[in-house]
């Protein structure tokens, strides 16, 4: 039987941040750190930073984001495709996720109707990029192609073709201008075409569940439908291919304290479950995780380890709000102590804390939820103020604003541990 303390420690340790920003970034630790937690998730969102540049920095610290992009698209060791949401995958898992590119030519039959209005669309588009090289949307807006016909190059249908022709391994992602994606040929971004030494859908299958695993080190059969979301896996199928694993002794089903749910763990990873079971602590350091980050792709698995009960609220209307719009949670020596409701002012170059909160059971020096030892509140205060240094440094500011601090009482605590670090004002 293993405990929920041991799930945790070794979760950590895949999503590696058994010691967040100990070590700087390199290509080498890059690709490790993306093929234990099978992606990087990217959005839109800039309030702060975009996510993927977040997640790497929560890892290593702050960085020169020019050398991660030369990484995906000069180097090209990641590409995008969408693993959880849209990602950075390995390159190295190509044969897999081409599998499922070609899978989703026939899996989303939603498209049907589609394509079958649209086929001359996605002709034009795959022709007009093999022609010119990388395009995105705006390349398309408001053009004709030659000899007067009207109507293909209508936004939105190009949009969805572009999509497509995307998610069925035709073209890939080359390279982002102002975050706008431009699309080339699979081809030539990666001779060999997403055919590459593709593998067999069985074969995809089983190591869609392994990486998971991997990932979760170990998990519900809920947990695993949360994580790699992509491609969504009917129960059936999921559960066959999870019975014909534990038969192979590859899965084993494991018992958790104080759980009724059915949990499982690479039968290769039994040991390590048993060492982090014996850790006096899962992590040592302090970090703010992105929203999107994978350690917190599923909530509800965030809640029972961590007794931490997170929602972004980017998407609820400012009134409800309880902590904030864009708020990352703040983890420390392996447990989640509260959460920060940033903003970066590249204008002004400054870095404002709109709202810090801590957990209650925190703030009065009370054991944690998930178990763990008592956390050093001093300490604490002391990891969150070198972190914000860290991050104001990251996102060019030289100046840290500090606007809520709830409870009210650790105001001044962290404006002391602050001084030294930035300038930095708590108003």
């Amino acid at each position: 039987m293993f405990s929920l303390g041991a799930i945790r420690a070794l979760f950590l340790q895949r999503q590696h941040l058994a010691r967040p920003r100990a070590a700087a970034l390199t290509p080498r630790r890059l690709l490790s750190f993306v093929e234990d937690v099978g992606g990087i998730q990217m959005d839109s969102i800039n309030v702060l930073d975009r996510a993927h540049y977040l997640t790497v920095w929560s890892r290593f610290g702050a960085y020169d984001r020019t050398q991660l992009d030369g990484i995906v698209y000069r180097r090209r060791l990641l590409f995008e495709y969408w693993a959880h949401a849209a990602c950075l995958v390995p390159t190295s898992m190509r044969p897999w996720w081409g599998r499922a590119m070609l899978d989703y030519r026939v899996r989303h039959t939603g498209w049907s109707d589609w394509l079958r209005r649209n086929s001359k669309v996605l002709q034009t588009v795959e022709a007009a990029v093999r022609a010119n090289g990388p395009m995105g949307n705006a390349d398309f807006e408001g053009r004709r192609p030659a000899g007067g016909q009207k109507g293909w190059w209508n936004w939105k249908p190009v949009q969805h073709a572009l999509h497509y022709l995307w998610m069925t391994g035709a073209l890939t992602v080359h390279s982002r201008r102002h975050f706008q994606k431009r699309f080339d040929l699979m081809e030539r971004a990666f001779p060999g075409g997403p055919d590459l030494d593709v593998v067999t859908s069985e074969a995809f299958l089983r190591w869609h569940l392994e990486r998971s695993l991997h990932a979760l080190g170990a998990a519900t059969e809920t947990d695993l439908t949360r994580y790699l979301t992509f491609p969504r896996l009917a129960r059936g199928v999921r559960r066959a291919a999870l019975r014909a694993m534990i038969e192979r002794a590859e899965v084993a089903e494991i018992e958790v304290e104080g759980s009724s749910s059915r949990w499982l763990a690479l039968t290769r990873d039994l040991p390590a479950l048993a060492r982090a079971g014996r850790m006096r602590a899962p992590s040592h350091g302090t970090t703010l995780l992105s929203p999107f980050d994978s350690l917190l792709w599923h909530r509800d698995r965030v809640t029972r380890l961590f007794g931490f009960d997170y929602r972004i609220e980017v998407y609820t209307p400012g009134p409800q709000r309880v902590h904030g719009y864009y708020t990352l949670p703040l983890l420390h020596d392996g447990h989640l102590i509260g959460r920060l409701d940033a903003k970066a002012h590249r204008a002004e170059g400054s870095l404002e804390i709109r709202h810090a909160h801590f957990e209650p059971w925190c703030a009065k020096v009370t054991p944690p939820p998930d178990g763990g030892d008592h956390v050093e509140l001093d300490e604490a205060l002391g990891g969150l103020a070198e972190t914000l240094g860290s991050l104001a440094t990251f996102v060019g500011a030289s100046t840290i604003v500090i606007r809520r601090v709830t409870p009210h009482r650790l105001r001044a605590p962290l404006a002391r541990a602050l001084r030294g670090v930035a300038p930095a004002t708590i108003s």
